[in-house]
């Protein structure tokens, strides 16, 4: 048997008695048994059950959510019993995902309108002062309100920079050509938040322009990422471009992951073509693991490496790898990513390079406004 103590040593991870003798008053904890001087005592099944409050309250679970899962599930400890529970929580963290997202398109179709349609938002916006905007979502303003909104969109191109400017976060401590290639990213997802998201090593932008300068190879792991690049920039360049993969008929991650896996020459190939280039992974993430293992085996440097590989585990995973490396990089953190965006991302800077040969804004902060 163990005291109170013992018990939170026993399960760790921050535990204390004061803890314990909340969670026996709300419920979370049995009463445990009592010494002849009236101290508590613990036995092995009540360690189990505490990591297991522990356990689940480190992955997000309210205390009031953890209690109904013991009562449901009192004895369980299987890793197939917990995957169900983290399952459960993320569909109701997705679902308050949904909802703000809402929210926020509701709030883009109104900000993200530039000075045209200003005279049309003058009526519609006296209407929404009526809401709290941050209780609502798209479905609350109302068809007849989108319709009014919408009726100034049909006599004038849109103007994305107006609206950018708008919509992205404070971009104001970074370097204009970094802002360029994030406002880029965006308008090729359409996703504002994403700019949140992207990483860029603070010499990322330096390294990429001397590596296209001294016309650098260009190795993408798929070939359908090599079709979205910008040939004629980087021919001006004076840079060539190949793929890892040759197999023209890869056109998903999965598959790209797959052929990865199953042709044993390409980790070789890999490493022949590491050193000096400029790497665009925007597939396969098990590329991207491999070009971190081969730098950190100092087999070679890249110039660059753009990762941003599709994947809700192994991508997330090789991207955090990847800014651990004191190796220039584009990234973004979080499961973000697809061969379009990897390409964009060269084909900004290559085109800062050539539009601005002469900008040396990103070595130093400076205030820059949406391009």
């Amino acid at each position: 048997m163990l005291t109170i103590k013992e018990l939170t040593q026993a399960v760790g991870c921050g535990t204390t008695p004061r803890m314990v003798r909340h969670y026996h008053q709300i419920g979370l904890l049995p009463q445990p048994m009592r010494s002849a001087s009236n101290y508590r005592l613990y036995d092995e099944a009540d360690v189990r059950r505490l990591k297991r409050i522990v356990a689940l309250k480190q992955q997000g679970f309210q205390l009031a959510h953890i209690k109904q899962i013991l009562e449901t599930q009192p004895d369980s400890t299987q890793t197939d019993s917990l995957m169900q529970q983290l399952q459960k929580q993320y569909q109701t963290v997705l679902q308050h995902l949904v909802k703000w997202r809402q929210t926020a398109i509701a709030l883009e179709g109104l900000l993200g309108r530039d000075s045209s349609c200003l005279s049309t938002q003058v009526e519609a916006l006296a209407q929404l002062q009526l809401l709290e905007v941050e209780a609502q979502t798209a479905q609350s303003l109302s068809e007849e309100l989108w319709q009014y909104l919408d009726a100034g969109v049909c006599d004038h191109p849109e103007n994305f920079q107006e609206a950018l400017q708008r919509l992205l976060p404070d971009l104001s401590e970074r370097s204009s050509i970094e802002v360029d290639v994030l406002s880029h990213l965006v308008l090729a997802c359409g996703d504002v938040s994403l700019a949140a998201f992207m990483r860029l090593s603070p010499d990322a932008i330096a390294a990429a322009r001397n590596a296209l300068s001294a016309g650098c190879t260009v190795m993408a792991d798929v070939p359908a990422v090599v079709a979205t690049l910008d040939r004629t920039r980087l021919t001006h360049l004076g840079c060539q471009w190949r793929s890892l993969v040759e197999n023209p008929h890869i056109d998903s991650a999965e598959d790209a992951e797959q052929q990865f896996w199953r042709d044993r020459q390409l980790k070789q190939r890999l490493r022949e073509s590491i050193d000096g280039t400029i790497w665009v992974v925007g597939y396969a993430p098990s590329v991207l693991l491999e070009i971190c293992d081969a730098i950190e085996a100092q087999v070679g440097r890249p110039a660059l490496v753009i990762g941003l590989p599709i994947g809700f585990s192994h991508a997330p995973a090789a991207k955090r790898r990847l800014m651990q490396l004191s190796v220039p990089f584009v990234t973004s953190e979080s499961t973000f990513g697809g061969g379009l965006l990897a390409a964009i991302a060269l084909n900004r800077l290559a085109a800062s390079l050539i539009e601005k040969p002469d900008c040396h804004c990103y070595l130093q902060k400076t205030k820059s406004d949406v391009p």
